[in-house]
């Protein structure tokens, strides 16, 4: 005697959602850990990922129906038959698309992979390889999208023509309705091939300072020293500092007091200041000092530059100060401050 349990219809809705949530929840995850292990993973494993997908899909698909008591009776007979003839007339275009969208997978593969070679080797140019690639990447990736698409549409019979010519309409009306958008594709070409600026460099763009990490065809990425990154519209790129173009400098000020001796001092400071190069490797030049800059109240201004690698001169500074007052206090030289001098009334 076999007993029949009725369940209840929302505990039917409750599995239908915890399937459809736990199938999510999947997806998410295994393509979060593809992407991350993307270069060390073997390819056919990822394949093997993408099968175990489609099959949990229709699995899950089939699950939900059944949870919803769906009456598959209903198309089981007429399917079959159908999906016979429909094979039989079909293989080839569905073998020919099964071969375009593999061969689609392969280049998009190889174009990364190449991609990623480019610009690994230092070198003057290695700035503008980066760059080029990353634009040469988007582009490849949208062409191949699109002659995909157009390729399997033929194979399934479709006439592609009249899409062809309703697309260039379509295109016409959204360029007339798009003109931002494409005032930015503009600009972007722009700023690559006119070479601006390229990816690594370090620019000033309304008032935000950072690296480039990203340049599109429509928008440019840009992060600065606390990791904040903007987005920047290429169109509204109008102002650009580039710090990358040529060498920073360092500048060090400092006071002595009258009554020492300033030619002895500069003397000094032209000995001494070279041999801080082993200390610090991003000073690219000997530090120069400059002379005498300021007859102030209580001290004679010296000044002292050197020439840095690009954005370097930051940390250069501080260490310069700090090996300036070692050299100053070393040889007895004094470093003045503000004093007051207070007289006494006589009584």
């Amino acid at each position: 005697m076999v007993i029949m349990l009725k369940i209840p219809f929302f505990v039917n809705i409750g599995l239908a959602v915890l399937i459809a949530a736990s199938l999510l929840a999947f997806f998410f995850f295994q393509r979060r850990w593809v992407k991350n292990n993307e270069e060390t993973v073997k390819h056919w494993r990822i394949v093997l990922l993408y099968v175990l997908d489609f099959l949990l899909f229709v699995g899950g698909i089939i699950g939900i129906l059944l949870l919803m008591k769906y009456d598959f009776s209903l198309i089981t007979s007429d399917l079959i038959a159908d999906i016979e003839v429909f094979l039989l007339e079909k293989i080839g275009a569905i073998i020919g698309s099964v071969i375009v969208i593999f061969i689609a997978m392969a280049v998009l593969k190889l174009a990364k992979l190449a991609m990623i070679r480019v610009g690994k080797k230092p070198g003057p140019t290695q700035k503008r390889k980066k760059t080029l690639a990353k634009v040469t990447h988007s582009i490849i990736k949208y062409i191949v999208g699109i002659l995909e698409i157009l390729i399997i549409l033929s194979m399934w019979g479709v006439n592609i023509g009249p899409a062809l010519a309703g697309l260039g309409i379509m295109g016409l009306v959204i360029g007339l309705g798009a003109q931002k958008f494409i005032n930015d594709l503009i600009a972007g070409v722009f700023i690559i091939f006119e070479q601006h600026f390229d990816v690594g460099d370090i620019i000033e763009v309304g008032g935000f300072k950072g690296e480039v990490t990203d340049i599109g065809l429509k928008t440019t990425r840009i992060r600065n020293w606390r990791g904040e990154v903007k987005i920047l519209a290429n169109g509204s790129i109008t102002n650009v500092s580039n710090f990358s173009r040529n060498p920073s400098v360092a500048i060090v000020d400092f006071g002595i007091a009258y009554h020492e001796n300033v030619n002895d001092t500069i003397q000094l400071l032209q000995r001494e200041l070279p041999k801080i190069r082993e200390e610090l490797p991003q000073i690219t030049d000997d530090p120069q000092v400059v002379g005498v800059i300021n007859l102030g109240s209580s001290s004679v201004d010296i000044r002292v530059t050197a020439k840095t690698l690009t954005e370097q001169h930051y940390g250069v500074e501080r260490q310069m100060r700090r090996i300036i007052k070692n050299i100053l206090d070393e040889n007895h030289i004094e470093i003045p401050f503000p004093q007051v001098v207070v007289h006494e009334p006589k009584e």
